[in-house]
């Protein structure tokens, strides 16, 4: 019991550098040496964990799109809310996640600015367009309007801020706290928005 606790230790200790490695300087730039020294191992120790440095971004991945997915996915596909209340639910969890994990919306497009169909493979986009109540809601509201531009303005709204972060609140002259303030208020106007916007 001692050794499999001491081995989900290390390899989460592994998972965690190479998730602020990843994040921090991509792929591409990311040896495992890097993530080696940021855990605190020794290289032979993390290729024992994990044996190429593909197999470990991968697993950093996965988490990261369940992570994105996680929140989103249940709300689209159920079929008992009205579409108000689905955006109200979507925004929330997005927003709280985000406060979370800032660095989530930087990696993944990242990711899929370098490396489009690796990522997109792990994406259900296939589900949400196919099986998504939530899309089917946006079509009988407006037939003749791809619903995709919907879901699009929603994301924009909660995931464009956190992107731009840096430069909001240098020109709003806020602090973390103050930011942080912003996007709680945001899970307020963000439905009120949409449902403005689902009226035109």
């Amino acid at each position: 019991m001692k050794n499999k606790t001491k081995d989900q230790s290390t390899e989460e200790k592994i998972l965690v550098a190479a998730r602020k490695v990843f994040t921090k300087k991509g792929f591409a730039a990311t040896r495992t040496r890097d993530i080696a020294e940021e855990s605190g191992i020794n290289l032979a120790l993390l290729n024992y964990y994990f044996k190429s440095k593909e197999l470990l971004f991968e697993a950093v991945m996965v988490e990261k799109i369940a992570m994105l997915f996680g929140q989103l996915m249940p709300v689209l596909l159920e079929t008992d809310l009205s579409f108000n209340k689905k955006v109200e639910l979507v925004v929330e969890r997005y927003i709280d996640m985000l406060l979370e994990n800032p660095d989530l919306p930087i990696f993944v497009m990242s990711e899929l600015r370098n490396h489009p169909d690796r990522f997109l493979e792990k994406m259900p986009v296939d589900v949400i367009l196919r099986e998504s109540h939530f899309i089917r809601q946006i079509q009988e509201k407006h037939p003749d309007q791809n619903p995709i531009h919907y879901l699009m303005s929603i994301l924009g709204m909660v995931i464009f801020p956190f992107v731009m972060k840096p430069v909001f609140t240098k020109i709003g002259k806020t602090d973390e706290k103050g930011f942080k303030a912003m996007m709680k208020e945001r899970k307020k106007l963000i439905p009120k928005w949409v449902e403005a916007i689902m009226e035109i």
